[in-house]
């Protein structure tokens, strides 16, 4: 890992590159974008369940809840998109608009996922900060290691193993947070996000088992949730997973911060659309707000600036960012092999 910046620096090197971003307009909104891009994933939402409609009581289904796996997944970027008030200037339209996406469009609490979420990014790859890197059923540091017990200490041991298998389990474990979110003290618009997620559920459960029997419905449940799953894991696991790993101990200035625990992902524009642009992560983390397609126009003057003041830019390929954080979650369960 790079030296933190001196304290006559800190602050300074991100003004510095704020300033370039600035003049090259790429902080400006791209409302035609999204306007498109909005289009052609509410189309594919709404053109998925007619096909499923159609399609009625056959196997082909568990197709066809593949097909709408990969689109919850997409909406799922368009509300991260929307949390970041990367599409509408204002907070109020932002969190309108998101609750519709979120809640009622694939069952996702907004507002947890908002708090989660912005925690994430004020902290990456953080132990004590950052609920990403949680000790939950994985373990990613030593120190979770040896302060884990029951199932994390069990799937610790091979815990490279079971990664994948566990993202089956991921968009249930985001449904059932998303609620017991609602209950929580403080929870902001409770009734309102309440009812957009009994409506979701209602609506999703009540398609399934009105169009398919009983046994098909549960395989179509299964197939779609699990890919769901495993998409939006497989999406996000390239961004951080395998990166340092910070403590109180770890005294970092916000750009090296961002940097050194982020990882981009090259590609060209099928990864971009399958990836709903995330794989410019370092330029994501360090202008959050910045319009997804402008990630790509800001690579090349992030990554010449990072190299300009010596900090450590990461960049590789998918499959080559998915054995990194394999091998992290190996070597760090190796104590109890």
């Amino acid at each position: 890992m790079a030296e933190p910046a001196s304290l006559a620096t800190r602050g300074s090197d991100f003004a510095r590159l704020a300033t370039k971003i600035n003049e090259a307009g790429l902080l400006d909104r791209r409302p035609v974008y999204y306007a498109v891009r909005g289009a052609i994933v509410a189309a594919s939402f709404v053109g998925g369940w007619a096909l499923f409609v159609w399609v009625g009581d056959s196997w082909l289904q568990l197709l066809v809840a593949v097909v709408l796996a990969v689109v919850f997944t997409q909406v799922g970027f368009i509300a991260h998109d929307l949390g970041h008030r990367q599409v509408f200037r204002t907070r109020r339209t932002s969190d309108l608009v998101g609750m519709l996406v979120g809640n009622l469009g694939i069952g996702l609490g907004w507002g947890w996922w908002n708090t989660k979420h912005n925690k994430h990014h004020a902290n990456p790859n953080h132990e004590d900060h950052d609920p990403d890197v949680s000790p939950a059923v994985i373990v990613w540091s030593e120190d979770q290691v040896a302060r884990s017990r029951g199932l994390p200490r069990f799937i610790a041991k091979r815990q490279a193993l079971w990664f994948f298998p566990l993202l089956t389990l991921e968009a249930w474990h985001l449904h059932v947070a998303s609620v017991k979110a609602l209950f929580q003290p403080g929870a902001r618009r409770r009734r309102t996000e309440g009812v957009l997620l009994l409506a979701h559920f209602v609506l999703y459960f009540g398609a399934v088992f009105a169009v398919l029997p009983f046994g098909k419905a549960l395989l179509f449940l299964i197939v779609h949730q699990g890919v769901f799953g495993v998409y939006l894991g497989c999406s996000f696991a390239p961004n951080h997973k395998g990166m340092p790993v910070l403590t109180a101990e770890d005294k970092l200035d916000f750009l090296r911060k961002q940097v050194l625990t982020s990882r981009n992902v090259r590609g060209g524009v099928v990864t971009d659309i399958a990836l709903g642009q995330l794989n410019y992560q370092i330029e994501h983390h360090l202008f959050p707000n910045m319009p997804a397609p402008n990630l790509r126009k800001a690579q090349p003057i992030v990554r010449r600036y990072c190299e300009e003041i010596g900090v450590s830019y990461l960049e590789t390929g998918l499959f080559r960012s998915y054995g990194q954080a394999l091998r992290h979650l190996h070597d760090v369960g190796a104590a109890l092999r």
